[in-house]
C-alpha cells in the first residue's frame, strides 16, 4: 500500500514538473514572440522614418535643382517669341527652335522617341505645352543616344529626334531655353529635365502631349 502511494505521489510530482516546465516554456515563447514583434515594429518604424527622410531630401534636392541656374544654357526673351497658330512654314532664328509661331497640332511628347527628323512647327507646339525636346546629330555617340532615348522614354512631356543641322552633338530645348552638351551623362541633362519638364517657363502647363502628330 505504501509503495503504491509512493508511486502515485511520484507520478503526480512528475506531472507537476511537466506542467511547470510547459508553463515556463510558454512564458519563454511568449516573451520571445513579444521581443521579435518589438524588433520588427521598431525596424518598420525605422525604415519608414528613413524613407520619409530620404523623400524629404529628394524633394529638397529637386527644389534646389529647379531654382539653380543651368550652367551654359541659353535664354531668349519669351515676350518676343510668337505664339500664333499658323498653317504656313515658319523661319526660326535658332536651331532647334525654342519658341515662336507654330502649327496648331503638336508632336506627341509623352516620352516619344522619333527615329527621323520631325517638323519644327509641330515640335515648338509641344514646347508650348511644357515639353523638353532632345535632339542630336552624328557627333553624338550611339551609346549616348541610346541612354537619352531611355531617359526620354520614361519621362512624360519629353520627346527626342535627330537633327543633322544643329551645331551641338546633343541639345535640349524648352520654351525659351536651350542647352548644348557633349555626353548623355552630363549632370546638366538631369537638371534641365528637372527644371523645365512642365517647368515655370511653360506657356500652357498641363496641356496635352498625346493625340497630336505622330512619327510618319
Amino acid at each position: 500500500m505504501a509503495s503504491r502511494t509512493s508511486d502515485n505521489n511520484s507520478r503526480q510530482q512528475r506531472i507537476a514538473e511537466m506542467r511547470r516546465a510547459e508553463k515556463a516554456r510558454d512564458r519563454r515563447n511568449k516573451f520571445l514572440a513579444i521581443g521579435i514583434s518589438t524588433v520588427i515594429v521598431a525596424g518598420l518604424v525605422g525604415f519608414g522614418s528613413w524613407l520619409l527622410i530620404e523623400q524629404k531630401q529628394k524633394d529638397k534636392d529637386t527644389a534646389a535643382a529647379r531654382k539653380a541656374p543651368v550652367s551654359g544654357e541659353r535664354e531668349w526673351d519669351v515676350k518676343k517669341l510668337g505664339r500664333n497658330h499658323v498653317e504656313t512654314p515658319v523661319k526660326y532664328e535658332m536651331n532647334p527652335p525654342v519658341g515662336g509661331d507654330h502649327n496648331p497640332r503638336w508632336m506627341n511628347c509623352n516620352g516619344d522617341v522619333y527615329k527621323n527628323p520631325i517638323p519644327e512647327v509641330n515640335a515648338v507646339h509641344s514646347l508650348e505645352h511644357g515639353a523638353v525636346w532632345v535632339t542630336y546629330n552624328e557627333k553624338a555617340a550611339p551609346g549616348d543616344v541610346e541612354a537619352l532615348a531611355g531617359k526620354v522614354g520614361k519621362t512624360p512631356y519629353t520627346l527626342m529626334s535627330p537633327d543633322k543641322e544643329q551645331a551641338g552633338a546633343i541639345m535640349l530645348s524648352a520654351w525659351g531655353k536651350q542647352l548644348t552638351v557633349d555626353k548623355a551623362d552630363d549632370p546638366r541633362v538631369a537638371q534641365f529635365f528637372t527644371k523645365y519638364v512642365q517647368g515655370p517657363q511653360t506657356p500652357e502647363p498641363g496641356a496635352a502631349c498625346t493625340n497630336g502628330l505622330a512619327d510618319k
